[in-house]
């Protein structure tokens, strides 16, 4: 079974960056889809960008795409999330996960979840 936690959350002004961290044990990277979601406060948890099974591809929701680049340290077993130019819309709780499938974008797809961690963008 899949352990993941994320770190790297924080309060930021609009237009400031963050990297949100994944760090998967438990099992072996390579064998999971890995993605990122959010939650903000009275809403539904949403995609935000993911990797393929096998790390080659990855997938962006509209809202992110240009903004927000993931990258992966398979020595590390981490997953990372660059965020840039935030926006007081990117405040939320964001979710790393992890699927058995070879890719997902919906939070039913994916099997194993971790914490989360707070993101707050000022305007």
């Amino acid at each position: 079974q899949v352990q993941l936690v994320e770190s790297g959350g924080g309060l930021v002004e609009a237009g400031a960056s963050l990297r949100l961290s994944c760090a998967a044990s438990g099992g072996t990277f390579s064998d999971y889809a890995l993605g990122w979601f959010r939650q903000a406060p009275g809403k539904e948890r949403e995609f935000v960008a993911a990797f393929t099974q096998s790390g080659r591809t990855t997938f962006y929701a509209d809202s992110v795409k240009g903004r927000f680049t993931l990258s992966r340290d398979n020595d590390k077993n981490t997953v990372y999330l660059q965020m840039s130019s935030l926006k007081p819309e990117d405040t939320a709780v964001y979710y790393c996960a992890a699927s058995r499938e070879l890719y997902g974008m919906g939070v039913d797809e994916y099997d194993y979840w971790g914490q989360g961690t707070q993101v707050t963008v000022s305007s």
